[in-house]
């Protein structure tokens, strides 16, 4: 089982950046199933249904998300629609719409995809992501998946090291996103399971983690709180990881990043 996963794409000039190299790259790994995380598509904050489609037929089939997957006042039918191709994270606290896990169809095989939160220095409320995939992974524990891959959003490093270890060899793939900066640290913990810490971006490379520099530095020199700007057009960061998985095992047996420039 070979799977393509792309951090969080930011904004217009992340769409056609990866839009522009995806062909490239699925000629070059040849991915079963190719996964990205959709809480930045647009303009860096949300997803609508216009931006979303564009993204799939751009070759991308299922999309995760974060605590930002309801900025956009449509985003809640494009989670509950039948068969949704857009998870939100299965940790929100209380009734909320969508779904934050799915099995995906790959040829005869089946994929578990999960998106959770965590809960350190996250001003939204969240339930305790370490209890919830102990949830999850209990309904499908006599299922037979091929794979199961974790999208774990969060902010805290050490909470995303932590829940790499207590799920290595239940799971697949724990694949950390949010923070939009690509960490050193992608390697196969011991009972098989893939981790980084945050796969980072797809988006501009001259930016402040996808945003445009000069309001983000002017907020920090006037301690205000700074305005949502994408750049549009230049070289854009892609920031992804590729997995080869034992559809036997679920165990990642091959795991590499994935970091090309493209100018849009």
């Amino acid at each position: 089982m070979k799977i393509l996963f792309f951090g969080d794409i930011i904004g217009k000039i992340g769409r056609n950046g990866l839009k522009k190299i995806l062909p490239e790259l699925k000629a070059e790994f040849e991915p079963d199933l190719t996964i990205a995380n959709a809480e930045n598509l647009a303009h860096g904050l949300g997803v609508t249904s216009k931006i979303l489609q564009e993204m799939i037929e751009s070759g991308i089939d299922i999309f995760t998300s974060g605590n930002h997957v309801l900025s956009k006042p449509e985003a809640e039918k494009l989670l509950t629609v039948p068969n949704p191709v857009l998870l939100r994270p299965a940790n929100y606290v209380g009734e909320f719409p969508g779904v934050g896990f799915k099995v995906i169809p790959v040829g005869s095989k089946s994929v578990l995809v999960i998106n959770l939160m965590g809960q350190v220095f996250i001003k939204d409320n969240f339930d305790n992501p370490f209890h919830k995939i102990d949830e999850i992974l209990y309904k499908f524990q006599k299922d037979n998946l091929a794979a199961i891959i974790i999208d774990f959003h969060a902010e805290a490093t050490s909470e995303k090291v932590a829940f790499g270890w207590y799920v290595d060899g239940q799971v697949s793939a724990v694949l950390g996103t949010h923070t939009h900066v690509p960490t050193a640290d992608l390697r196969i913990l011991p009972q098989g399971t893939a981790y980084i810490s945050d796969v980072g971006m797809v988006g501009a490379t001259d930016s402040v983690i996808g945003d445009k520099k000069e309001p983000i530095i002017q907020s920090f020199l006037a301690g205000t709180g700074p305005a949502i700007e994408i750049p549009e057009e230049g070289e854009v960061t892609v920031n992804g990881v590729f997995l080869e998985i034992d559809a036997k095992t679920k165990k990642t047996v091959n795991f590499s990043r994935v970091d090309r420039k493209v100018k849009v």
